[in-house]
C-alpha cells in the first residue's frame, strides 16, 4: 500500500486529535508574517488566561475543582460539550480528509455526530443523575466502590494519556509549523498553558476556555463557509456542481483511481470525488470505525464529566439540545470547508505542507484572505491556527482534569482514604494530581517527536468503546450486572482492544514505508522531465500548474528520502509483526462485543448481593434525578 496512503488512513480511521503524523512542512507563515502570527494567538492566550485568573478565585471545594460546583447552566454547558467535543479532528482533520477524498472525508462528520446523539440519549443523564465526579462514581454507586474504582480509573487515565499524547504532539508539530518555534518549547508552552487552566481553575476555567474556543470555532468557520460559498450565491446544487467540474478535483480523483480512471471521463471523475470508496474500500472496515466511533465516544472520560456540571436534570437536558445544535450545525460546514480547500487550494498544494491534509482549512483562510503574501490572508490564517491552538489546548485540558480526578478521587479518596478526606485535603490532591499529569503529557509529547502516534488515539478510543462504554451501559440499564462483570468488562475489553490495535495496520510497518518510499523515488524522475517539459511549454496555466506539482513532488522526494533514512535499520514494527495480523483498522468490530460478553458472563457467574439491592434506587434515582443535589452534598 502506498505510504502516505496507508498512514493517512491510520490516523483518520482513529479520530486523530490532530496530527498524529510524521512532521509538517515547516514554513506555512513566511517570516515576514510571523508577528502577526504571534499577537493572534497571544490575543487568544491571553483572553483564556484572564478566564482562568477569575475563575481561580471561585475553586474553593472539590466540587468546584471537579464540576464547577454544579452551576453551570444547560446553554453555557451546551457550549462547553461543544467545545470539548469539537476537536482539532473536527476542525482539521475532517476538513483534509474531505478536501483529498471527499465524501468518504465527510463520513466522519456523519459518524461524530451520530456518536453524540447516542451518547445523549443512552449515556448522558442517567450518569449526571447518579455520578458526582467521575466515570468511576458511576460504575461504583451499586457495585463494590474499591475494586470498580480501582479499575475504572485505571481505563480513565489509559484512555486519558493516549488520546492527551496524540493532542501534545498535534500541538507542538502546529506551532512549529506556523512560526518555527522549536517542537520541545511548543510541546511545553502547550503543557503550561493546559496546566494553567487547570491547576488554577479547575473545571471552572476549563469549561469558560471551551465555551470560547467553541464560539470561536463556529465564528471561523462560518466566516469561511461564507467566503467559499458566496460565489455560487449560497446555492449547494451550483457548488457540487462547480465541484464535480474543478479541474483539480477530477486531476486528484484520477491519482487515487490510478488505472481505473484511465476510461472515465472529466465529469465522471469529478462525480467520483461526490461517490463513497475513494478512502474506505472494505465495508467491513467502515462498520468497525462506525462502532468505534458511537461506543467510543460514549466512553470518553473528558466528555462524561461534562455531565456533572449541571444542577439539575432540566439543566442536562438543555445541554443537551443546545449541544446538539451547534455540534450538528459544524459538522455541516465541514462539507464546505473541505470541497471549498479542495477547489480552492488544491490537493497537491495541501498535500506539501501536510502529507495527511491537516493543513486544509488554514491554507482556505490563507487564499479566501488574498493569498500567501498579502495582509488579510496571513491574518485569516493566523486566526484560524489560532483557533486550532486554541482547540487542542481546551481538550487537552479536559483530558488533564479526567485523569487527574482518576488519580485524586477515585484512587486517593476513595480507595486510600476510603472517603474520609477533609474537603481541603481533597483539593490539595487532585492540584497535586493535575500536576503529576501534565509534567507526564509534557514529557511524553516530547519524547514522542517524529513518531506516528496514531495508533495511541486507536487505543483511546478502542479502550473506551471495548470497555468503559459496555460497563456503564449495563450497569445503568442490566439488574443482573454487578462488580465481577465490571472487573471481567474492563480487563478482557481494555487488553482486548490494545492486542489487537498493536497487530493492526496502525502500526507502522517499516518494510512497507521503506517499499512505498523507494516507488515514490524510483518515479520521480519520469515525473520530473515531463515537469520540465511543461514549464518549458510557454502555456502560462500549464507553467502555473506543473510549478505547483513541483513543490509537491519536492515534498514527496523529500518525506520519501526521510522515510528510508530513519527506517534504514528497522524491519519490524513496535511489536516485531512484519505485517499486520488484524487486517481492520479499528478492532471495535471485535473487542466491542467481546467487552459486553465478558460484564454479561462476570455478571452471571459472580454473586454480588450490593449490586442487586442496589437497583431499584439506581434506577429511580438515574430517571429522576431524585437526592442528587443532597448526595452530593453529602
Amino acid at each position: 500500500m502506498n505510504a502516505r496512503k496507508s498512514l493517512y488512513l491510520a490516523a483518520g480511521a482513529l479520530s486523530l486529535p490532530l496530527i498524529a503524523l510524521p512532521a509538517f512542512a515547516q514554513g506555512t507563515v513566511g517570516a515576514e508574517w510571523r508577528w502577526l502570527t504571534f499577537i493572534v494567538f497571544a490575543a487568544i492566550i491571553g483572553v483564556t488566561m484572564f478566564v482562568t485568573y477569575l475563575a481561580a478565585k471561585r475553586v474553593k471545594s472539590a466540587s468546584d475543582f471537579y464540576t464547577a460546583g454544579g452551576g453551570v447552566s444547560g446553554l453555557q454547558n451546551g457550549w462547553a460539550i461543544a467545545g470539548d467535543y469539537l476537536s482539532a479532528a473536527s476542525f482539521l482533520g475532517i476538513a483534509g480528509l474531505i478536501s483529498l477524498y471527499g465524501y468518504d472525508g465527510f463520513m466522519y462528520s456523519v459518524g461524530w455526530l451520530v456518536a453524540y446523539i447516542t451518547v445523549l440519549l443512552v449515556i448522558a443523564e442517567p450518569c449526571r443523575n447518579i455520578g458526582k465526579y467521575t466515570l468511576a462514581d458511576i460504575l461504583a454507586y451499586r457495585n463494590d466502590p474499591k475494586k470498580t474504582r480501582v479499575v475504572g480509573a485505571i481505563s480513565v487515565i489509559t484512555v486519558s494519556t493516549f488520546y492527551l499524547t496524540a493532542q501534545m504532539v498535534g500541538g507542538g508539530v502546529l506551532v512549529k509549523t506556523l512560526v518555527g518555534i522549536d517542537y520541545e518549547i511548543s510541546v511545553i508552552t502547550v503543557g503550561v498553558l493546559m496546566l494553567g487552566y487547570v491547576l488554577f481553575g479547575g473545571m471552572v476555567a476549563t469549561t469558560w476556555v471551551q465555551i470560547i474556543k467553541a464560539i470561536l470555532l463556529v465564528t471561523a468557520s462560518i466566516l469561511l463557509v461564507m467566503f467559499v460559498w458566496t460565489p455560487y450565491g449560497f446555492s449547494l446544487p451550483g457548488f457540487l456542481e462547480a465541484a464535480v467540474g474543478d479541474a483539480g478535483i477530477q486531476a486528484q480523483v484520477a491519482a487515487l483511481l490510478g488505472d481505473a480512471a484511465k476510461n472515465m471521463s472529466a465529469a465522471e471523475l469529478g462525480q467520483r470525488f461526490l461517490e463513497p470508496g475513494l478512502l474506505f474500500k472494505a465495508p467491513i472496515d467502515q462498520i468497525s470505525l462506525g462502532m468505534a466511533l458511537v461506543f467510543g465516544t460514549a466512553g470518553l472520560p473528558h466528555i462524561l464529566m461534562r455531565f456533572f456540571t449541571v444542577p439539575t436534570a432540566q439543566e442536562a437536558r438543555k445541554s443537551v439540545i443546545w449541544a446538539m445544535a451547534i455540534i450538528g450545525g459544524f459538522y455541516v460546514l465541514t462539507l464546505f470547508l473541505g470541497l471549498g480547500a479542495a477547489m480552492k487550494v488544491g490537493a497537491p498544494n495541501i498535500r506539501a505542507v501536510d502529507a495527511g491534509g491537516n493543513m486544509a482549512a488554514p491554507l482556505l483562510a490563507q487564499f479566501v484572505g488574498g493569498g500567501p503574501d498579502s495582509f488579510f490572508g496571513n491574518l485569516f490564517l493566523a486566526f484560524v491556527a489560532a483557533v486550532a491552538f486554541a482547540t487542542i489546548v481546551a481538550v487537552v485540558a479536559g483530558l488533564v482534569l479526567a485523569a487527574a480526578s482518576a488519580m485524586a478521587h477515585d484512587l486517593y479518596v476513595g480507595v486510600i482514604r476510603g472517603e474520609h478526606a477533609t474537603p481541603q485535603e481533597q483539593v490539595k490532591a487532585a492540584r497535586i494530581a493535575t500536576v503529576i499529569v501534565g509534567a507526564l503529557a509534557i514529557a511524553i509529547g516530547i519524547l514522542a517527536k517524529g513518531q506516528n502516534v496514531a495508533h495511541l488515539v486507536a487505543l483511546a478510543f478502542a479502550v473506551a468503546a471495548s470497555a468503559n462504554f459496555p460497563c456503564v451501559l449495563l450497569t445503568l440499564y442490566w439488574k443482573r450486572c454487578n462488580t465481577g462483570g465490571i472487573m471481567a468488562g474492563m480487563v478482557v475489553g481494555t487488553l482486548t482492544a490494545i492486542g489487537l490495535v498493536l497487530v493492526s495496520p496502525n502500526m507502522t510497518y517499516p518494510l512497507a514505508m521503506k517499499a512505498a518510499a523507494q516507488k515514490v523515488l524510483d518515479g520521480a524522475p519520469a515525473r520530473e522531465a515531463a515537469l520540465k517539459e511543461a514549464l518549458a511549454s510557454g502555456d502560462a496555466a500549464r507553467v502555473a500548474k506543473a510549478e505547483k506539482d513541483a513543490k509537491a513532488l519536492e515534498a514527496a522526494v523529500a518525506k520519501a528520502k526521510g522515510d528510508l533514512e530513519r527506517f534504514k535499520n528497522e524491519n519490524t514494527s513496535l511489536v516485531g509483526l512484519e505485517k499486520p495480523l488484524f487486517e481492520l483498522k479499528n478492532p471495535g468490530l471485535i473487542s466491542i462485543p467481546l467487552g459486553f460478553l465478558a460484564v454479561i458472563l462476570g455478571s452471571l457467574l459472580y454473586r454480588d448481593k450490593r449490586a442487586e439491592d442496589m437497583w431499584d434506587e439506581l434506577y429511580v434515582r438515574q430517571n429522576t434525578g431524585i437526592l442528587v443535589a443532597k448526595a452530593h452534598a453529602h
